[in-house]
């Protein structure tokens, strides 16, 4: 019986053992000690190894497990090492695919490896890996190999690339987020780290606090040039303010209650701060952006940037095959590269050698991108006094046509328009974010002046002297020793190149708003003859009346540069009229400017506000006989056609879509009504808007919308943080007469003949003013 009963007591046990390989008994198990199923890989083996065959695993499942059993605390992570490798060579391959791929056909691929890793637990272990090192009790902490490092996060980067929501829960871990700040000390990790961290922080819900990174200033300090060229990708996502994605939150009363609730520096305009006090910071930026490169060799580089632009978005993918053809080319042995690299053999044997060029214009993007968003924050001035400390736009200049603006025309590439974010060539965003950076540079600073060289700053002296004028101040107080070397400063060099753009290239968008920033002010008759002597003003009228252009995002910007072109200009005035010499094309001019108010109503109010500077100088005997014969300026003389600009301008805006685009609308439309009022003639325009609104049988209609708009202008522009020097500058009127005149427009006496309120009838009054105070 003793043996009987023995050998069911070791019967029982082995089944017992058996039992602890079941899923029956681990289900039965986890709800008797609670310790329930947290990873796939926690599923028995055996059944992990029967479903694998039909459901195609390709090994993964059980691959996880022994990665799992292999990386305990207490183990030297050799075997675990091995085990990644093998899991990376089965998911790169996904990676690249994705990268390769047609992005308008990349939803609808699948990634079945990299799902299954995620699937069961493996980028949860992943983390935990590369965690470990910080939960140790120990002052000193262990140090992980750095091979094993770079193999975890290279997986994380396939993970967040070809699986839906990896990127976001890794983003939702501000434990993480940090830690990979940490390994970016490491120069073997940063690569990898770089690449998975920009990733990561630009889906994050809410944007990081730098000042929260510990020792953020010593870990700038510690990148050399190229790691703070990438880094600069990254910091990209913490100095932005984040796209709103709704056009109503767009809207300038949207703003305006935004900025109610959040007085306080948003995140963003914090991180820029901490960037700026970081020592060398700007200085070390201005090296990057300006440095020099080798020329291209041979003639077919633009042929090697369409191969390879539809992939190579990513300056971190770059550096990584960068990276991998240098240490390919130390290696003689044909031992496979580390597959922790992102791309596969043959496509390393076809890296081209210009490819060193497009690697430099990479890093430059990133840099202009961070510098100008530094230059539109609120600590503009710091930056700018820096910028011209350190030289930049020297720099850029030197660098202008031997890489920025290289000799060649690109034919192929359907160029986008504003959107800075969009998917171009290495080339083309390299030039957008160049122009873009001009464009914030000039815009109302006396910094502008540093786009010029010498002998151009002598002859905006020399203009001033003829003209009997005085001289800018700001012209007056530019350090010679700052600004542009060379035959030509970059001001002319941009206009040199504007001129050859085809019609329709969006490059002429950014183009003139860059050439407009450097108008944009208080207006500068020596300026505007720098430019009109260079044949400017006959290039934009060739470009809006005879190329054929139909794109409104350029023609809005040649709108707009040509209103400051012009403005209280009667040398320009009677430039336009020799240009626009037959009733043909000054038909198409209107045509083209009745076409869309919202992009030329900047023109309308440069000439309303020039023929009543004009119509004040008449004893000036040029001034009189341009009044006479400018085509122009017969046209906006008649007051049915101010009255149309007007009763047009008022009628397709309202307070819900006002934006920052189409305030000027309302702005325009002011400016006509002040000038009446100077010449006490308001009374007749109000008159005559009572009359159009009751014509088109809407009585009350437009005058309560006009109502409605100049109540939200004074809250908008009489807010104590709104600069209205902007106003004053551009129309030559104080701002003092804008808000009385808004005032007498608003006033409540019904009986005054300037009120708005006395030409609207008693039932109609106050339309929907419960939408302004909503």
């Amino acid at each position: 019986m003793a043996t009987l009963k023995g050998s069911e007591s070791h019967c029982t046990r082995g089944k017992q053992r058996q039992c602890k390989y079941n899923i029956v008994f681990k289900f039965t198990d986890s709800k008797i000690t609670g310790r329930t199923f947290s990873r796939g890989t926690q599923l028995p083996g055996g059944l992990l190894q029967e479903r694998d065959k039909r459901a195609k695993w390709q090994g993964i499942p059980t691959l996880l497990q022994n990665l799992y059993e292999s990386s305990h605390p207490n183990s030297d992570l050799s075997d675990a090492h091995d085990l990644l490798k093998t899991l990376l060579s089965q998911l790169s391959m996904e990676a690249m695919s994705f990268v390769t791929e047609d992005r308008k056909t990349i939803q609808e691929s699948t990634f079945p490896n990299t799902h299954t890793f995620d699937l069961f637990g493996g980028v949860d272990l992943l983390v935990e890996i590369l965690m470990r090192p910080t939960l140790t009790m120990q002052k000193k902490k262990p140090k992980m190999n750095d091979d094993l490092v770079k193999e975890c996060l290279s997986v994380l980067y396939n993970c967040c690339i070809c699986a839906d929501g990896v990127t976001k829960s890794l983003a939702a871990r501000d434990d993480f987020v940090l830690f990979l700040f940490t390994l970016m000390t490491n120069k073997e990790t940063f690569l990898q780290t770089a690449t998975l961290m920009e990733d990561i922080l630009g889906v994050k819900k809410e944007m990081i606090h730098l000042d929260s990174i510990p020792n953020l200033s010593g870990l700038v300090q510690s990148f050399d040039q190229q790691q703070l060229a990438n880094f600069c990708r990254i910091l990209s996502v913490t100095i932005s303010e984040p796209d709103l994605g709704n056009d109503d939150k767009h809207t300038l009363l949207a703003k305006n209650a935004q900025q109610k609730r959040n007085s306080s520096p948003s995140r963003a305009e914090v991180n820029q701060v901490t960037l700026l006090n970081i020592p060398e910071f700007i200085e070390r930026l201005c090296k990057l952006a300006t440095r020099k490169v080798s020329e291209a060799t041979g003639g077919n580089f633009l042929q090697e940037l369409e191969e390879w632009y539809t992939w190579l978005d990513n300056a971190l993918v770059l550096d990584s095959l960068m990276q991998m053809a240098t240490e390919e080319a130390e290696q003689s042995s044909t031992e496979s590269s580390d597959e922790s690299s992102l791309a596969t053999s043959p496509l390393r044997h076809r890296l081209p050698p210009s490819m060193k060029i497009v690697h430099e214009i990479m890093y430059k993007v990133e840099v202009l991108y961070v510098l100008c968003v530094l230059l539109m924050g609120r600590q503009r001035n710091q930056v700018h006094k820096m910028l011209a400390e350190f030289r930049l736009i020297p720099g850029l200049n030197n660098l202008f046509d031997k890489l920025i603006w290289r000799k060649y025309t690109v034919t192929n590439h359907v160029v986008h328009g504003q959107n800075e974010n969009c998917d171009c060539s290495p080339e083309i965003s390299f030039k957008i974010q160049f122009l873009r950076l001009l464009q914030s540079f000039s815009d109302h600073h006396e910094n502008k002046y540093l786009l010029l060289n010498s002998q151009e700053l002598n002859e905006l002296s020399a203009i001033s002297m003829k003209a009997n004028i005085p001289e800018v101040e700001a012209l007056v107080n530019t350090d010679r020793s700052l600004v542009c070397d060379g035959k030509k400063g970059l001001l002319t060099r941009l206009l040199t190149v504007m001129k050859r753009e085809p019609p329709d290239s969006s490059f002429r968008f950014w183009q003139a708003r860059a050439v407009e920033s450097f108008l944009r002010g208080a207006t500068s008759y020596a300026d505007q003859m720098f430019l009109l002597k260079r044949g400017l003003l006959e290039h934009i009228l060739f470009c809006i009346i005879d190329s054929g252009c139909t794109s409104r995002d350029v023609l809005q910007s040649y709108f707009d540069l040509l209103g400051e072109l012009m403005k209280f200009n009667i040398d320009a005035f009677k430039r336009f009229n020799k240009y626009v010499n037959t009733p043909e094309k000054f038909q198409t001019f209107l045509t083209q400017i009745n076409s869309s108010l919202v992009d030329s109503n900047m023109l309308v109010r440069c000439i309303v506000l020039s023929l009543d500077r004009f119509q004040s100088q008449t004893e000036d005997v040029k001034v009189v006989e341009v009044l006479s014969e400018c085509c122009l300026l017969s046209y906006m003389a008649k007051v049915e056609n101010r009255l149309s600009f007007l009763f047009r301008l008022v009628n397709i805006i309202n307070v819900q879509t006002l934006t920052q685009e189409n305030v000027s609308c309302l702005n325009t439309s002011l400016v006509i009504l002040m000038l009446a009022r100077r010449k006490a003639k308001l009374p007749f325009y109000l008159s005559a808007l009572r009359e159009k609104e009751h014509a088109e049988k809407y009585p009350g209609c437009l005058l309560n919308n006009f109502r409605n708009l100049l109540r939200f202008w004074q809250c908008h522009y009489l807010n104590k943080d709104k600069d209205s020097t902007c106003l004053e500058n551009s129309s030559c009127i104080p701002f003092s007469y804008w808000k009385e005149t808004v005032s007498v427009l608003l006033g409540s006496d019904r009986t005054s003949l300037c009120a708005i309120a006395s030409y609207i009838d008693e039932p109609f009054m106050d339309l929907d003013r419960d939408l302004l105070e909503d």
